[in-house]
């Protein structure tokens, strides 16, 4: 066994526990406490698995889901920045790379690179594991959010217009759940729990 390979394994397994601790705007169903990172990540990764026959395009499956299980990891050091958070968003990016460098740069070098090029490739779209997996991450949120009543985009004062723009790409992934989200938006306009504006 290769020691040093096997600690740095470790050193990035417990940093990974830390997801646990940053928490998002989105509740859980039934309007429990916010959920956090982690939980968001493992039911994405579900949800991929499950839903997998919508995707546009023929995608490796485990390859997904991993983008799922490690895509907000950065947030460890980056904090989450809400989805409608047009000043957080101005440093989203830059606070998210300087986290990337640092957290992926526990592991040992093959494994850095890997998922280092996973956490990229998500970020981009740039191929159907991606398209489908960042579809799952705009998805997964406005099921709970439509599942408590939209309480959390009325808390937040969220407008149409917002959520058009997180949403607009949605179709890229899978069409028939980027119809449905469509769907899940429109039936919240009109039940005024996002303001038509």
């Amino acid at each position: 066994m290769d020691r040093d390979r096997f600690e740095k394994q470790i050193a990035f397994i417990l940093e990974a526990d830390k997801e646990k601790n940053i928490l998002r705007q989105t509740h859980l169903t039934g309007h429990g406490r916010r959920e956090n990172d982690a939980e968001h990540a493992w039911h994405m990764a579900m949800m991929i698995w499950l839903m997998r026959e919508y995707a546009n395009e023929e995608i490796d499956v485990g390859r997904a889901m991993m983008m799922a299980l490690i895509h907000d990891i950065v947030e460890i050091d980056a904090g989450d920045t809400y989805a409608y958070d047009a000043e957080g968003a101005k440093t989203q990016k830059e606070r998210e790379e300087k986290a990337a460098d640092r957290i992926f740069g526990l592991l040992p070098e093959d494994q850095k690179k890997e998922l280092r090029e996973l956490f990229e490739e998500f970020e981009a779209r740039s191929t159907p594991e991606a398209r489908f997996a960042r579809t799952m991450d705009n998805f997964q949120p406005i099921l709970l959010n439509c599942s408590n009543g939209g309480s959390d985009w009325r808390e937040h004062g969220v407008c149409l217009s917002q959520v058009m723009g997180r949403h607009a790409r949605n179709k890229e992934g899978s069409q028939v759940i980027g119809d449905y989200i469509q769907g899940i938006i429109d039936d919240n306009v009109r039940r005024g729990n996002i303001e038509d504006r």
